[in-house]
């Protein structure tokens, strides 16, 4: 059986300290033999000429491959899947590193190594490689400014995307290497410590600077799991804990009355005692938003507080389509998710119902499965002010 060869791959955004921690990594590779395959945006490779300048890979030595002109969570995947493939029948080496750009989005990378490794017999295709680990670079200074934390770097940059890559890299990975540490205050390095454990509660946390860390923390893991990392964001953990307080207190109600008053107006707080304003509630009701209320809200979201606001949402005028909202700093969307089990006829659902009994405990009398659920996490929080302005959207 051949043996496969695990995959790091390595995100953060631009200036995080990649290129810096690659370096590091191709000097103490722990008796591994490392292919480095590096995507950068544009016409010139540059993290690929500052690793070459290093003094780790020459100018002729094809364990580097830079992949340009593309990002390999989008246009380049099956360049990064022939990549991988073509490094792989060389034989030369038992390890490959991926340093994705800046600018990409860790779930689709993820999914096309997956593709290539535990999907890859489903399609004929010998296994060639495993994904080990996830690591996500941040820059302690950077964050400490975008979140809100430290007085650095102000208007520095105005794209409003930033904050939605950052959180979407913290959010998916199963490590987090915490760089430019001594660059921020004592008090704001714990301020941004508990930002991230608020965003992602289950990696491990690597204070460093100029990327130093032990490369085993890297390298050959075992440590990543698809379905693991997927439902270990941070508001998906504030969700489950959200469902779990309901099945409890439905369950010592004893009627339904009460119970479902109760459940129509709900809002709960999670996680530790809240430090550094640094806090998260769950929005929840049964009743539509008002889309042209809703909006309105959406224009005026309040960024400046909350870091990170996802979950389930529907409206009034189209009572059959759920939606997932999503915000992330300035950045504010909602997109269909499908339709409500309500919406389906009577027959269909009482189908679904009986072929998925868990469904029923959270089935409203009047709604159906239609809900609003909503995670709000972020630092000095008005929670009763929020609540209220989403109350007012609500078309009851």
């Amino acid at each position: 059986m051949r043996k496969l060869i695990p995959v790091t791959l390595l995100t953060g955004y631009l200036g995080a300290g990649k290129t810096t921690l690659v370096n590091h990594v191709l000097n103490n590779q722990k008796g591994f033999k490392v292919a480095v395959i590096v995507n950068d945006i544009g016409e010139v490779n540059i993290d690929a000429t500052l690793i070459q300048k290093g003094g780790v890979v020459n100018q002729t030595d094809d364990s580097l491959v830079p992949l340009s002109n593309g990002c390999i969570c989008c246009t380049l995947k099956v360049d990064l899947m022939k990549q991988i493939v073509d490094i792989a029948s060389t034989g030369k080496f038992d390890y490959i590193l991926i340093e994705a750009s800046g600018i990409c989005e860790p779930i689709p990378i993820a999914q096309t190594i997956t593709a290539i490794s535990e999907d890859a017999e489903g399609y004929g295709l010998p296994q060639i490689c495993r994904l080990d680990n996830i690591v996500s670079v941040v820059d302690a200074l950077r964050l400490a400014t975008e979140f809100g934390c430290g007085s650095y770097l102000e208007n520095e940059v105005d794209d409003e995307d930033i904050e939605n890559l950052i959180i979407q890299q913290i959010e998916f990975c199963n490590t987090i290497i915490l760089n430019k540490v001594d660059e921020i205050k004592p008090e704001e390095l714990e301020q941004v410590k508990m930002v991230i454990k608020k965003l992602q509660p289950k990696a491990e946390i690597i204070e460093t600077n100029y990327g130093k860390v032990d490369v085993a923390k890297i390298l050959n893991t075992k440590s990543f799991d698809l379905d693991e990392v997927a439902s270990s964001a941070g508001w998906l953990q504030e969700l489950e804990s959200d469902e779990n307080e309901h099945e409890e207190h439905d369950h010592d109600d004893n009627h339904d009355e009460h119970g479902h008053e109760h459940h129509h107006h709900h809002e709960h707080e999670h996680g530790e005692t809240e430090e550094y304003g640094i806090s998260s509630f769950v929005y929840y009701r049964r009743a539509p938003f008002n889309r042209s209320k809703f909006e309105e809200f959406a224009d005026n979201f309040p960024n400046k507080t909350v870091i990170r606001c996802k979950g389930l949402l529907w409206f009034s005028n189209e009572p059959s389509i759920g939606y997932v909202f999503e915000q992330a700093g300035k950045q504010v969307q909602a997109f269909e998710s499908g339709e409500w089990i309500a919406s389906a006829p009577k027959q269909e659902q009482l189908q679904i119902l009986r072929e998925n009994p868990e469904l029923v405990e959270d089935w409203d009398e009047q709604y159906g499965d239609r809900m609003i659920k909503l995670v709000f996490i972020g630092r000095n929080m008005n929670k009763d002010e929020i609540i209220e302005k989403l109350d007012k959207c609500l078309d009851d």
